[in-house]
């Protein structure tokens, strides 16, 4: 099985950026913990600030892989063509969010990627992640 982890805009300044939200760990320190917890699945890991990237990669796994965990960012709240982008993939789309987001500000309540993903997961912290995959990985056995 493989699956990619894809992060968007300021999700690279992770441990740095609003601690108090985000936590104080990089990505790439829980990265590890994660791949070990699911040996047999492959998880390849993309972080882009700029939308046309995230898209080109979306495409480029989006037919082959067997599911996306993406926590877009502030594009969740913005792009519509990240929406059109997930509903041309033949594999599930999981969003995650590690705050939740729906007890901040309220521009972040409204998604414009729900409706095209399988799932939504938020507020748990970088174990997020970790849910979506699960996720995914229990969609596949259940297939």
């Amino acid at each position: 099985m493989k699956i990619l982890i894809m992060n968007g805009p300021n999700l690279n300044l992770l441990g740095v950026r609003e601690p108090g939200i985000y936590g104080n760990s990089s990505f790439e320190s829980y990265l590890p913990q994660l791949r070990e917890r699911y040996p047999d699945v492959e998880i390849e890991y993309y972080q882009s600030n700029v939308e046309g990237e995230m898209i080109n990669k979306l495409q480029e796994v989006g037919f082959s892989y067997d599911g996306i965990v993406l926590n877009a960012g502030a594009y969740t709240h913005t792009s519509i063509a990240l929406h059109d982008c997930i509903r041309s993939l033949r594999c599930p789309v999981v969003e995650v969010h590690i705050s939740n987001v729906h007890t901040r500000e309220e521009f972040r309540h409204h998604s414009y990627l729900s409706p095209a993903c399988k799932g939504v997961i938020c507020g748990f912290g970088l174990d997020s992640y970790r849910l979506a995959v699960e996720g995914l990985v229990f969609d596949r056995i259940e297939s």
